[in-house]
C-alpha cells in the first residue's frame, strides 16, 4: 500500500492562508500520503504553516513550490480537480469515493495521480480545472456549500484511504503498452493544437475558448501516450505548413 500511496500527490493551487498549507500537511500524513505541491501559493515558507503541520512538519520541509499548475503537475498522468460548485468546464463529475477509485486504478496502473485543491474564496478556475481529467465534488448542503481548504484535503485524503486499504482496484483497464504522457506534454499539444487551428482559420469566427475545452476533454479522455502525441503533432505540423503554403500562393 505505501507503493500505491506513493503515486499520489496532493496540489493546492494559489493558496491564500499559510495556516491551510499546514493544515493540509497535516490531513495527508495522517491518511499516509506525504506528497504536496504548492502552486503559486502567497506565503510559504510561514510558521503559520509549520505550526498548523504539528508533527507533519517533513511534509512542508519536502513540498515543490511551482509558478504554474502545468509544472505542479509534472510527471502525473491523471489528475482530479476538486470544486464545491459545477463549473462551466464540462467535465465528468464525481463522488469522493468515486474519485478515489478511479484515482486508485490510474495508481494501479503505475500511473502519477493528482488531486488538485483550488484558491480558498475562489476555487479552482476553469483553466485550472480544464486540465483535469474529472471533477470531485463533495456533496454538501445547498445552503452552506463552503468547505475549508484543509477540510477537504482532509476528506479525499480519508477517501483515498479507505480505497487503498480496500485492496480491490474497480474497473482497471488492461495495462498499456506504453504510459500516458504526463501534464507537461499533454500541455505543449494543447498549446501546438491551438496554435494549428488559428493557422488554418477553422474558428470562423466561433469561440476559440469552447472549442479548445471541448477539445481537451477528448484528449485528456483518450489519455494518448508520447508516441501517439508526436505523431499528432507531426499531423498539426503539416497541417500549418500547408496552411501557409496555400497563404503564400494566394499573395502571388
Amino acid at each position: 500500500m505505501t507503493d500505491l500511496a506513493s503515486r499520489f500527490r496532493f496540489v493546492l493551487v494559489r493558496t491564500s492562508h499559510p495556516g491551510n498549507i499546514g493544515s493540509a500537511a497535516r490531513a495527508i500524513r495522517t491518511m499516509g500520503f506525504t506528497r504536496l505541491e504548492l502552486v503559486a501559493p502567497e506565503q510559504f515558507p510561514s510558521r503559520e504553516a509549520d505550526a498548523l503541520a504539528a508533527n507533519a512538519v517533513s511534509v512542508l520541509a519536502e513540498a515543490g513550490v511551482h509558478g504554474s499548475l502545468v509544472e505542479g503537475l509534472a510527471g502525473a498522468t491523471f489528475a482530479l480537480g476538486l470544486s464545491a460548485r459545477r463549473r462551466g468546464v464540462n467535465l465528468e463529475e464525481l463522488t469522493p469515493r468515486e474519485g478515489a477509485a478511479r484515482a486508485l486504478a490510474a495508481a494501479a496502473r503505475g500511473e502519477q495521480v493528482a488531486l488538485v485543491f483550488g484558491n480558498e474564496r475562489t476555487g479552482l478556475e476553469n483553466g485550472e480545472l480544464a486540465r483535469c481529467h474529472a471533477m470531485v465534488r463533495i456533496p454538501s448542503v445547498d445552503d452552506y456549500s463552503s468547505l475549508n481548504l484543509a477540510q477537504a484535503v482532509q476528506v479525499m485524503a480519508y477517501e483515498q484511504r479507505l480505497a487503498l486499504l480496500g485492496g480491490a482496484v474497480p474497473d482497471a483497464p488492461p495495462e498499456r503498452d506504453e504510459p500516458p504522457a504526463d501534464a507537461a506534454h499533454m500541455e505543449r499539444f494543447f498549446d501546438h493544437l491551438a496554435q494549428t487551428l488559428d493557422a488554418i482559420d477553422f474558428h470562423k469566427g466561433r469561440e476559440p475558448a469552447t472549442i479548445m475545452l471541448r477539445l481537451r476533454r477528448l484528449f485528456q479522455r483518450a489519455q494518448p501516450d508520447e508516441r501517439e502525441l508526436r505523431i499528432l503533432h507531426g499531423i498539426l505540423a503539416d497541417a500549418e505548413r500547408m496552411a501557409m503554403l496555400a497563404r503564400s500562393r494566394g499573395e502571388k
